[in-house]
């Protein structure tokens, strides 16, 4: 019996007899030699018989999955593995493979074994990291498909050939069209891909930048000032390679907070990413709102005052549209917002336990995230002086991490609740109280308050002040 671990020996012991084939995907990973535990198989036949024959077999869910395709979907009880079963497209598996978008996924692998079905020479174009459309139709008939291309090529290092790109810039602005969940799938991996910045180069040659991030494609040539060395866009694409290279190894600029960094870049978040994920995002979206706010004084010196303020909500409608989740959309916002922030510090060291605070709450609830993003900022920034500014923004960012760790993961109990501080100084609840609570949280942040007693004579010396 096939191993409840393995879907494809499974699709085989379960559809022993039935005409069925592994398609896309997982056919073109197995050619990769990439282990693939997510599998397209095509039924000669009900897909609902063959899933629930599956679903038996790997003692695993089967469920419909659309109607309308008659596509079913089994899933392994720990998620580890899924298979969809979908009928033939046409009249028979060939005609299937031509319905399909590249050559490289239109191979199907009989599952009861025997030659690859390959009419279009995907597995040559494999062989030579060609990404070569089916045929002429398939961006008309799927304009996320212009989309793909971009992600296939970073994914698995293929080179869209000249009549595939011709071909999918003809139809870059359809993509429009195209529902924005089924866009914010495609963008989310080339983002996350190993070769992110190839597949946003790739996006431009395909001509659908100003289609799905207009607001990225609006900063090209907005110049900045002598502290930095590119313009808007470029700066953009720099920041998010130095996010990428530190989330590979912080180790260079982290040190000894490097496994901490690496273990908060790991978590999940939001929207199928990890913090990692989102963090790119930030990197990707940070400055977006410099077009708007550029301005330059009398003296010549370009600024652009508020770009984190405009910037964090033009992200969060950024992301909106896409139709990202609030979770996802506020964490950017908040990236966003607060990036400018470590670098005021840089120039007001040495800072004392409560600036560290305020920027902390200031922050909150990524000051972490923020503090590495931040020194992926100030590494692609390298004008006038950006040894020595680099340099000292890095040693801070190191302390500062540590710091936003400790605060978020193991703050101390408030020393006094709001209800007691109320009643000791006879005051209703409101407002006030909030601001006490507030002084005695950055008090006890800062070490000049270590009990509840300390807390009340506090509070009562601020009342008397104010």
């Amino acid at each position: 019996m096939a191993s409840d671990r393995d879907p494809l020996a499974l699709a085989r012991e379960a559809l022993n007899g039935r005409r069925a084939w592994l398609v896309g995907g997982a056919v073109r990973d197995r050619l990769l030699g990439r282990e693939t535990f997510d599998l397209d198989v095509v039924v000669d036949g009900p897909p609902e018989e063959a899933a629930k024959a599956l679903g038996r077999t790997g003692r695993a869910a089967a469920f419909p999955l659309s109607d309308a395709f008659g596509v079913w979907r089994v899933v392994a009880r720990d998620h580890r593995w899924q298979v969809d079963l979908l009928p033939v497209n046409g009249d028979s598996i060939e005609a299937d493979l031509a319905a399909r978008d590249f050559t490289v996924n239109a191979i199907a692998e009989p599952l009861a074994g025997g030659e690859a079905i390959d009419p279009f020479g995907g597995r040559a174009d494999l062989a030579a990291g060609r990404l070569r459309m089916v045929s002429p139709q398939v961006f008309a008939a799927d304009p996320l498909r212009v989309l793909r291309a971009a992600r296939l090529a970073c994914e698995l290092h293929l080179e869209p050939d000249a009549e595939t790109r011709e071909a999918a810039r003809a139809r870059a602005t359809a993509v429009r069209e195209v529902a924005p969940e089924r866009v914010f799938a495609e963008l989310k991996r080339i983002v996350i891909a190993p070769e992110a910045i190839r597949g946003l180069h790739e996006l431009d040659r395909l001509g659908a930048t100003p289609v799905v991030l207009p607001e990225l494609d609006a900063l090209r040539g907005i110049e900045q000032s002598a502290y930095h060395h590119l313009d808007v866009y470029d700066h953009t694409l720099a920041v998010l390679e130095e996010a990428i290279a530190i989330e590979r190894d912080p180790e260079p600029v982290f040190r000894e907070e490097a496994a901490a960094v690496a273990a908060l870049l790991d978590e999940p978040l939001a929207d199928g990413l990890t913090r990692a994920g989102a963090l790119r995002l930030g990197a990707l979206l940070h400055d977006a709102a410099k077009p708007q706010t550029r301005g330059i004084t009398a003296e010549g010196r370009i600024t652009f005052i508020g770009h984190d303020r405009v910037g964090s909500s033009l992200s969060r409608d950024i992301l909106g549209r896409l139709r990202a989740s609030e979770r996802l959309r506020a964490h950017v916002a908040a990236l966003t917002l607060n990036h400018l922030r470590l670098g005021f510090l840089v120039h007001r060291q040495p800072i004392d336990r409560r600036e560290i605070y305020g920027y902390l709450t200031a922050c909150a609830p990524v000051a972490a995230d923020v503090t590495v993003l931040s020194v992926a900022d100030r590494l692609a920034t390298r004008g006038r002086k950006a040894d020595e500014a680099i340099a000292k923004h890095v040693v801070l960012a190191r302390r500062i991490f540590a710091e936003a760790l400790a605060f978020e993961r193991d703050r101390p109990a408030p020393l006094v609740r709001g209800d007691d501080l109320a009643a000791e100084l006879g005051i209703e609840p409101g407002p006030e109280v909030g601001r006490l609570l507030a002084e005695v949280a950055e008090a006890q942040f800062a070490g000049e308050l270590r009990t509840r007693d300390e807390a009340l004579r506090y509070v009562r010396t601020l009342a008397r002040c104010s």
